[in-house]
């Protein structure tokens, strides 16, 4: 057994203990203005330019309910098989934070709009894909805090720095929380699961169009719960580690938290409720404040706001909005591209299923448009460690490319090289091909002299060719692709020399 160490080995710790989670998912809608005022919400807007008395809380400012909020927040709910209440309201939770200009949040506390959800999520295994079902606890609409900006540190947070920055633009925005139930049961593939429902949770957000979950600038944000036990005894102490900002490190922090607390555990340690911060450089976190003690908000209804009481033919109304799920979307394209279950997980888990279809809406082949996405531009997103929509390349790239190497000016060795280039920031596909000279060599003459050069170098391979040994000419083809720096189609190169010899195949 492992002790006085800071972290223990992941497949060791499941061999004595079972992680238990929960994920809460706050999700920015795409609304024109905020949630209780005017003000614009556009992304990278100057700081404190998009602020008005209600979103900075001055006195004697009225809150005005943002009427395509509570739509988006029914529609969630409905897409996550929730129930719709009745009647609702809105509360103060009271508390102080430089980032929060009112020193409360209206939110929703005892009485959310959502309830008693459900989504299935699937993970790969080495049996197959395996269906897991998250439940959710509450979807409740409150209004986004401003951001900090920490200056003068290393490491960009509180501690360290000189000063600190606040922009109020972001305070206002409208924020859905999505709280799951506790999942149990998942062991060693918990990390698994809490990336997959994410992910899941994000597509659906995106299939809904309420919002554009670029976890990249705050729209959805993950704070993952994890606690250890060992089986048959009552549940562990949990962390909560914060605001993690993509899909790759939902499954990282929840990795490396039951290495933290199996170590913690293994020591006869004792973990402590807190807060925690991921750090995506060295995929482990840090502690950030105690949760031991209960906090008070004290929670009272906003008295500046009226109940909501959606009516039933308005939830309906709502309901008939909602698009094809994206399950069951997937599932149509899986049967649509002819591809297994292995080979859809494989795109799912990739992020690639929507990559895909909107290339081959574009016009690339389906089999073209999944070998790229998840071979050559998914080994470049591993490599930098992005998500592969990230990546700065284009669907309509993709389809230039296959374009020319449909009209033979591209095989697939320089069409490599395009991706290369184009990844690299030197241009569009043709500025690539152009700048690096990598145009397909179909010039007949430059070929036939590459031929014969290669038959002098080589003449018992011309011979073995016209006694009938057919494979052999891969030899010359070979020779002839080295010369041309595999700028030549190989199959012309192919029928050049058969023809030169005078045999057919």
């Amino acid at each position: 057994m492992s002790t006085n160490h800071e972290t223990v080995p992941f497949e060791e710790a499941m061999t004595r203990y079972e992680p238990i989670i929960g994920l809460e998912v706050h999700v920015e809608l795409g609304t024109n203005s905020k949630m209780f005022c005017s003000c614009a919400t556009a992304f990278g807007a100057a700081p404190n330019t998009q602020v008005c008395p209600v979103c900075l809380g001055l006195p004697g400012s009225m809150p005005v309910l943002n009427r395509v909020a509570v739509e988006s927040t029914i529609r969630i709910g409905l897409a996550l098989n929730c129930d719709i209440a009745t009647w609702c309201r809105f509360a103060r939770k009271n508390y102080f934070y430089p980032d929060m200009p009112k020193d409360y949040q209206v939110s929703q506390y005892d009485e959310p709009l959502c309830t008693n959800g459900w989504l299935d999520v699937t993970v790969a295994t080495d049996a197959g894909p395996q269906v897991v079902r998250v439940e959710i606890e509450r979807v409740h609409m409150e209004e986004d805090t401003g951001k900090l900006t920490h200056s003068g540190g290393a490491t960009g947070r509180i501690h360290g720095a000189d000063y600190s920055l606040v922009d109020y633009n972001r305070a206002g925005i409208p924020l859905i929380e999505i709280v799951t139930k506790t999942v149990v049961g998942t062991g060693a593939l918990a990390p698994a699961v809490a990336r997959a429902y994410v992910t899941e949770l994000r597509d659906v957000m995106r299939a809904l169009g309420v919002s554009d979950v670029r976890m990249e600038e705050g729209s959805l944000r993950c704070d993952a719960n994890l606690s250890l036990n060992k089986p048959g005894e009552g549940w562990g102490t949990r962390s909560e580690t914060k605001n993690v900002n993509s899909l790759r490190s939902v499954e990282r922090a929840v990795y490396s938290e039951i290495e933290r607390q199996a170590a913690v555990l293994d020591s006869g340690g004792r973990v402590i409720q807190e807060t925690r911060h991921f750090h995506e450089d060295t995929g482990r976190s840090t502690s950030g404040r105690s949760k031991e003690q209960a906090e008070d908000y004290r929670y009272f209804p906003e008295p500046d706001l009226v109940p909501i009481a959606p009516s039933r033919t308005w939830v309906e109304e709502l309901r008939a909005t909602l698009p094809e799920v994206p399950s069951v979307k997937r599932a149509r394209l899986q049967s649509t591209w002819g591809i297994n279950e292995f080979e859809l997980a494989t795109l799912v888990n990739a992020g690639a299923v929507e990559l895909v279809e909107a290339s081959i809406a574009a016009g690339v082949d389906a089999a073209a448009a999944r070998k790229w996405w998840t071979g050559e531009l998914l080994r470049v997103a591993n490599e930098r460690g992005v998500e592969l929509a990230e990546l700065p390349v284009t669907v309509s790239q993709i389809a230039r490319v296959e374009a020319l190497i449909a009209d033979g000016s591209l095989n697939d060795k320089l069409a490599r090289q395009v991706f290369e280039g184009v990844l690299a920031g030197e241009g569009d596909v043709d500025v690539v091909i152009a700048e690096r000279g990598l145009a397909v060599v179909s010039d007949d003459g430059a070929l036939l002299a590459a031929i014969d050069e290669a038959l002098a170098a080589q003449p018992d391979v011309a011979e073995k060719i016209k006694s009938g040994k057919i494979q052999a000419a891969g030899a010359i083809v070979g020779a002839v692709m080295k010369t041309t720096n595999g700028q030549a189609d190989a199959a012309k190169v192919r029928a050049l020399l058969l023809d030169r010899l005078g045999v057919s195949e």
